[in-house]
């Protein structure tokens, strides 16, 4: 079982119970001696009486209020903050976590908590999302089939116009519009049917770079600084390459519109291994981190994959742009089918939609976070191939 760095290093409740109270032992014993040494000095008289008797009630009264603050430091606090974590994430605070606690059983504790909540949070939103992909995938054949049909016809149409000699102008127009439409239609296939091409070993990093290439040749990237790095030594994924390469395509050109006009767009490929901590991904102009700082880099992921175990290794490719963002009440709607925010006529909504469904096919998962360029970041985890 994976721990979160730092655990080991927190002391033992055992540890901390038998020191505390040693040393409220240690304190008893000295406070007896001294009621002990005290006593003859006391008097025989009912004020000696009181005054030992007042020793020994305020030796009790300190070792209970002690003990009552070990217990509520070491054990009641935290398990209070805990009980409160999983409260509030059955009552719907899908984003509460319980906290760190200050001794290591019950930190780990905490981190088990935590990682069962967030695998329960996977395989819900993973049910839901393959019941929506079914549903939607359904629609979008039935609508693919049925304007597909009449599509054709417009076309003919359209040809006949132009044979007629009808305003080029015109003809133009409608063709245009009728493009827009077919493209449409051809991406609802597209979702609704993905391709199932064959699988093989391939190096992510590779792929990415194909497709950076890709819209490099096409002019696509030419008003954007694009970053590219990769980590060495990468362990490759089982997939189907031109599905990913399609992937990262669509990928680019979100952060390309997002970017607009000299922004920056960052595709930074790394190793990782699955459910440990979280660690920011590192750019090649970063400063050079320690070797050992470099080999935490490479265990850190805190991401799950459905059909993957923690700990098992997977590579991770970020795609981030210095736009404006995905502000947090759209984030669980980005990858909804013909969801967009561009402007009418210049997105169709289906571009992260295929995305997300090419990665869940291959096992995988996408995430949307804040980018160091400012903008928003879209993490690709797939499962390696075990070594």
């Amino acid at each position: 079982m994976a721990l979160e760095p730092g655990t080991h290093s927190k002391p033992s409740l055992r540890t901390e119970f038998l020191l505390n109270l040693a040393a409220l032992a240690g304190g008893a014993l000295v406070l007896a001696v001294v009621s002990a040494a005290l006593a003859p000095l006391l008097g025989r008289g009912a004020l000696g009486f009181t005054l030992l008797l007042a020793l020994i009630t305020a030796d009790l009264v300190i070792f209970v209020a002690f003990g009552r603050y070990l217990v509520s430091r070491l054990v009641t606090r935290p398990m209070d903050a805990l009980v409160d974590a999983t409260e509030a994430v059955a009552a719907g605070e899908l984003s509460r976590r319980a906290p760190a606690a200050d001794t290591w059983e019950l930190d780990r504790l905490a981190q088990s908590v935590n990682r069962m909540t967030e695998r329960l949070l996977d395989a819900q939103s993973a049910l839901v999302r393959a019941a929506k992909l079914a549903s939607v995938g359904r629609l979008a054949a039935g609508v693919a089939h049925e304007v597909g049909n009449p599509l054709a016809a417009i076309d003919n149409y359209v040809e006949l116009l132009r044979r007629r000699g009808v305003e080029p102008e015109l003809v133009a127009a409608v063709a245009r519009e009728t493009g827009r439409i077919d493209a449409i239609v051809r991406s609802l296939l597209e979702y609704a049917t993905p391709r199932s091409g064959q699988r093989e070993p391939v190096e992510l990093a590779a792929v990415a770079g194909g497709a950076v290439a890709l819209l490099t040749t096409q002019g696509v990237l030419r008003d954007a600084v694009v970053e590219l790095s990769a980590a060495p030594d990468l362990p490759p994924v089982l997939a189907d390459r031109n599905a990913m390469e399609q992937v990262f395509v669509n990928l680019l050109l979100n952060a390309v519109d997002a970017a607009g006009p000299g922004g920056r767009i960052a595709v930074v490929t790394s190793a990782a291994r699955l459910g440990a901590a979280p660690e920011p991904e590192r750019r090649a102009t970063d400063p050079e981190p320690s070797r050992l700082a470099a080999r935490r880099q490479r265990a850190r992921a805190d991401r799950h994959l459905e059909l993957s175990a923690d700990g098992a290794p997977a590579v991770q490719v970020v795609v981030a742009d210095s736009g404006p963002g995905v502000a947090p009440e759209l984030v669980d709607r980005v990858f909804d089918p013909f969801f967009t925010t561009k402007p009418p006529g210049q997105g169709t909504g289906l571009g992260l939609a295929i995305v997300l469904r090419t990665v869940h096919d291959h096992g995988g998962r996408v995430d949307v976070g804040v980018a160091r360029e400012g903008g928003a970041s879209f993490t690709v985890t797939l499962p390696a191939i075990a070594p």
